[in-house]
């Protein structure tokens, strides 16, 4: 039975990592915020203007407690590289309605020390203009406004990190 359990546990960390270690798809320019319908932190933003700027584009909801545990590190990473040319905006698509309050999400804004801008996109018109599936999801964009990685879920914070430090190393 142990050895069964070993082979297991072999075999599972061998597809973890080959999961963490899979090819990002192809860089696709980044759609254009669309839809929003309120940004908080900031005036409204949009791709063309965020030129330049390595740009990590935040899905998230304030309920989900996947996306509250990803919050330390995205307001981290904002708060360290913000002066070196990173854009965080966090692009709130509510799970459920009563998370299309502006009011409610100002309020979690405030709870958990959100400075980046957020843009609420209640109708979901920028989830779907980035063919987004899940919560929470980043997207970091190059300085050319392409989509170069991608990642859905909790965990990878070293990667994603690495994948910021890189893009801003990049000749703009």
């Amino acid at each position: 039975m142990f050895k069964v359990l070993k082979s297991f546990a072999a075999a599972s960390v061998l597809l973890v990592s080959a999961v963490h270690a899979a090819p990002q798809p192809a860089p696709v320019p980044a759609p254009e915020f669309t839809g929003i319908e309120k940004w908080l932190n900031s005036v409204p933003l949009t791709m063309q203007s965020l030129r330049g700027k390595v740009v990590l584009v935040d899905f998230w909801t304030y309920t989900c407690i996947n996306c509250i545990r990803t919050l330390p590190y995205v307001t981290d990473w904002y708060q360290k590289y913000k002066d070196q040319g990173l854009v965080v905006v966090g692009v709130h698509t509510p799970e459920f309605p009563f998370e299309r309050s502006t009011t409610n999400v100002t309020k979690a804004l405030d709870r958990f020390g959100i400075k980046y801008p957020v843009a609420q996109d209640n109708g979901y018109a920028t989830w779907d203009a980035y063919r987004n599936q899940y919560w929470p999801a980043a997207y970091l964009i190059d300085k050319q406004g392409n989509i170069v990685y991608r990642h859905f879920g909790e965990g990878q914070y070293q990667e994603t990190e690495a994948e910021i430090q890189r893009l801003l190393a990049q000749p703009g």
